[in-house]
């Protein structure tokens, strides 16, 4: 069979038409694959903020939670440190109502012959004040009691510094020599020690009774 020129033509006719569709073909895929490569990105863009949205939520809730546990946290610790200092005080009173009948007896043994006692003494000034626990009186003799449940190192300072004051806020002792002495349930050797070598009387529980814990070659510190 003879190829004319007229087929030629047609056959390039159908190739140029071929040509287009398939052109057509690839600008209608071009165009879909973009369209949903742009749905694709407006989705995850929404599930995005929607994460965000949700995890913004989750971290404010948290937060509120954690806030509410800390106020409940600090109220409860609060509450336990208030019944810690009511059983403090009540152990202070225990200690000092111990203290109290013993000590005439216990400081006339160490030959400071007491004649009176007072408790809770507190005295204010304009320049400033002081409160003291038991002061045990003779006629040319104090001695200042500090009383605690659980001695302290602090606290045998914070006496010191108490004496030193003493008879400026309270000069009609001016005259009388005057000694400090801690009282305490619960006194560790270390904390006794130190109030030793303070110069300070250390009253201690012994059995059922209290009693002065210094050597019978003890020297308190005159103030």
């Amino acid at each position: 069979m003879t190829t004319t020129a007229d087929d030629v033509w047609q056959l390039l006719g159908e190739l140029v038409n071929a040509q287009k569709e398939t052109e057509r073909i690839l600008k209608e895929q071009s165009l879909e694959t973009d369209r949903r490569f742009q749905e694709t990105e407006r989705i995850l863009k929404e599930q995005s903020l929607e994460t965000e949205r949700i995890l913004k939520e989750q971290s404010l809730e948290t937060e509120r939670i954690l806030k509410e546990q800390s106020r409940k946290t600090d109220q409860q610790i609060k509450q336990v440190n208030q019944q810690i200092g009511k059983l403090g005080n009540r152990l202070g009173e225990f200690v000092e109502w111990q203290v109290r009948p013993s000590a005439v007896e216990l400081f006339r043994q160490r030959g400071i012959d007491i004649h009176e006692i007072q408790s809770d003494v507190s005295v204010k000034r304009v320049d400033g004040g002081l409160e003291i626990d038991l002061l045990v009186v003779n006629d040319t003799e104090v001695v200042l009691v500090e009383v605690k449940s659980k001695l302290t190192q602090r606290d045998v300072d914070e006496h010191k510094e108490r004496l030193s004051k003493f008879k400026k806020f309270m000069p009609r002792y001016q005259n009388m020599k005057a000694y400090g002495a801690v009282a305490a349930m619960v006194v560790s050797d270390e904390v006794t020690n130190y109030a030793y070598s303070n110069g300070l009387f250390v009253l201690a529980q012994s059995g059922e009774n209290m009693t002065i814990t210094n050597s019978s070659q003890f020297k308190p510190q005159v103030w």
